[in-house]
C-alpha cells in the first residue's frame, strides 16, 4: 500500500472510532446505526426487515452487505450472524453493530481484505433477535439478573423453539434411511407453537440460500458446534453430526482467532465449566447439554446453512466499558470465521442445454476413509450450489429426478482468504421411461403452498416416500 493511500485509509478509520460509539444500544438507537451504516455504504448494503412483528410490534432488522445488495448472485454464497437470540445476553449485538460499521468504513477507505470478503461473499447481519427481551433485561438496571429478557415477550426460549428434526432424522438412521434434507420446512406454516420470531427467522433461512452462519450468546466462553440434541436423549452425550470434522474446524477457526477463547482463562463461576480452553475453546454442543429445538440443528437439518454457536463471555450483560475489549477480542474472529463461507467445493449443476437445476442433490464421499457423509446440500435456483468441507480428497455426485447422476473426484485444498473449489456438473437427461420418480413425487410435494403443507394428506404423503 503506497504511503497517501496508508494515510487515506488510517484516516478514514480513525474517522469510524471516533463516530461508533460503545455503549448497550436501545431499538431505536440499533436502526440508527443500521439506518446510518447503510447510508454510508449506499452501494454495498441494504437495510431490510423480515415481515412481520414481535408481540411488541418490534421489527427483525437485517443489513446485507454485497456488491449487488438486494439480490442474490449466482455463485455468490449467502452468510449470516445473528445476535441477542436470548434478549438479556448482548454482547453479540453490540459487537454485530460495530461489525456493520467497521465493515463499511473499511470498504470507503480501500481495506483489501474487507473489499475482496464483500466481492466474493454475501453477508447479512442480524444484531437482534429478541428486541423486547432486551428491553425486558435493560429495564433492571444495574440490578440484571440471569433470566430476565432471556426468553421472548411470551417466556418463549427461542433457543428450543425451532422444530426438533433431530428425532426424524435419528430414526432414519436407526432404519438406515438416508436423511432427505429439505423435505419438512413447508410444516411450520400453521404451527402455533413457534413464536414470532422464530417463524420470521425460519421464513428468512428457507427464502435466503445460507451456507454459513453463526449466532451469538453470553454465558460462557466457548465455540458450540451441532448437534445440540443427543441421540439417545441423555443430557450429555457427544453427538456427532455427518460433518463432525467440518463443524470442528469451523468452530476451532473462531476459537483460535479469538483473543482468549481457546487459551487458559477463568472459568465462569455460574456454569463451573472451566475446561474449554483445555478442548480448544470448543465444544460439541450435546455433550456440553442436550438441547432440543435449537436453532444450529434446524439450520442444518432443514436447509444447507452450517450454524454454529458462539458464547462470547461469562457475563450476559457488561458494562459499557468492556464492550471496546469485547471488539478487540472478537473482531479477527468475526473476519476469519466469515471467510470459512468459501472452503469446500462450488459450483453450478445445469443441464445439456446449460439451463440450471434446481434441488439437485449433492453428495459427498471421503476417499480417504472411505465413508460417506450422510447429509446432501442441494443446489438452488440458477443451479449454484456449495459444499463446506475440510482438506482432502472427495467424490462429489450430483443427482436430480430425471437426469443421470454425475460423479467428479475433487482435491479439496483449502487457502486462506480464497475461493473454495470449483467443480460445475452437466447432467444428461435420463430417457423418458425413467421419468416419474419417487424424487419427482417428493418435488411436487415440495412445491405445494406451505399453508396446504398442514394438511394430513401431505405429512402422510412424506413421511411414506
Amino acid at each position: 500500500m503506497g504511503s497517501l493511500a496508508a494515510i487515506v485509509f488510517a484516516t478514514v478509520l480513525l474517522a469510524a472510532c471516533q463516530a461508533f460509539e460503545f455503549h448497550h444500544h436501545d431499538y431505536k438507537q440499533m436502526l440508527e446505526v443500521m439506518k446510518k451504516t447503510q447510508a454510508d455504504c449506499p452501494s454495498i448494503t441494504k437495510l431490510y426487515y423480515l415481515p412481520g412483528r414481535t408481540t411488541e410490534q418490534r421489527q427483525l432488522a437485517v443489513i446485507q452487505f454485497s456488491t449487488n445488495p438486494g439480490k442474490h448472485d449466482p455463485g455468490k454464497p449467502e452468510f449470516k450472524y445473528v445476535g441477542n437470540m436470548h434478549g438479556n445476553e448482548v454482547t453479540g449485538r453490540e459487537l454485530l453493530l460495530k461489525l456493520m460499521d467497521d465493515m463499511c468504513q473499511r470498504y470507503k477507505a480501500g481495506d483489501p481484505m474487507v473489499t475482496k470478503l464483500i466481492q466474493m461473499t454475501s453477508i447479512h447481519i442480524m444484531p437482534s433477535m429478541n428486541p423486547d427481551g432486551w428491553e425486558a433485561a435493560n429495564d433492571l438496571g444495574p440490578n440484571k439478573d440471569w433470566l430476565t429478557g432471556r426468553a421472548n415477550n411470551q417466556d418463549i426460549d427461542l433457543n428450543r423453539n425451532f422444530p426438533d428434526y433431530n428425532r426424524i432424522v435419528y430414526s432414519r438412521e436407526a432404519h438406515h434411511i438416508k436423511s432427505m434434507n429439505d423435505l419438512w420446512h413447508h410444516t411450520i406454516a400453521n404451527n402455533d407453537k413457534l413464536a414470532p420470531e422464530t417463524k420470521m427467522v425460519i421464513n428468512w433461512i428457507m427464502q435466503i440460500p445460507f451456507v454459513l452462519s453463526a449466532n451469538m450468546h453470553n454465558g460462557d466462553l466457548v465455540a458450540n458446534y451441532p448437534y445440540d440434541e443427543s441421540r439417545t436423549g441423555a443430557s450429555r452425550e457427544y453427538t456427532s453430526s455427518p460433518d463432525d470434522d467440518t463443524f470442528r474446524h469451523l468452530a476451532e477457526t473462531y476459537a483460535d482467532s479469538h483473543a482468549t477463547m481457546s487459551k487458559p482463562h477463568a472459568g465462569c463461576e455460574a456454569t463451573g465449566d472451566d475446561d474449554f480452553y483445555k478442548q480448544g475453546g470448543i465444544t460439541n454442543g450435546a455433550a456440553w447439554y442436550s438441547v432440543a429445538g435449537g436453532m444450529q440443528d434446524f439450520n442444518y437439518l432443514s436447509t444447507n446453512c452450517f450454524e454454529i454457536t458462539l458464547e462470547l463471555g461469562c457475563i450476559k450483560f457488561p458494562e459499557n466499558s468492556a464492550l471496546p475489549g469485547e471488539w478487540n477480542d472478537n473482531k479477527k474472529a468475526m473476519y476469519n470465521y466469515m471467510w470459512q463461507t468459501h472452503i469446500g467445493v462450488k459450483g453450478f449443476v445445469m443441464d445439456s442445454n446449460n439451463n440450471p437445476i434446481s434441488h439437485a442433490f449433492i453428495s459427498v464421499k471421503n476417499v480417504t476413509s472411505g465413508k460417506e457423509v450422510r447429509h446432501n446440500v442441494s443446489s438452488v435456483h440458477d443451479g449454484d450450489y456449495w459444499r463446506l468441507l475440510t482438506d482432502g480428497t472427495y467424490d462429489v455426485t450430483a443427482s436430480a429426478p430425471g437426469f443421470e447422476s454425475v460423479t467428479h473426484r475433487v482435491e479439496v485444498v483449502n487457502q486462506p482468504m480464497q475461493g473454495a473449489v470449483v467443480q460445475n456438473f452437466t447432467l444428461p437427461a435420463k430417457p423418458s421411461k425413467d421419468q416419474g420418480s419417487k424424487y419427482d413425487a417428493i418435488n411436487q410435494i415440495m412445491d405445494v403452498d406451505g399453508d396446504k403443507m398442514m394438511d394430513g394428506k401431505y405429512r402422510q404423503e412424506m413421511e411414506e416416500l
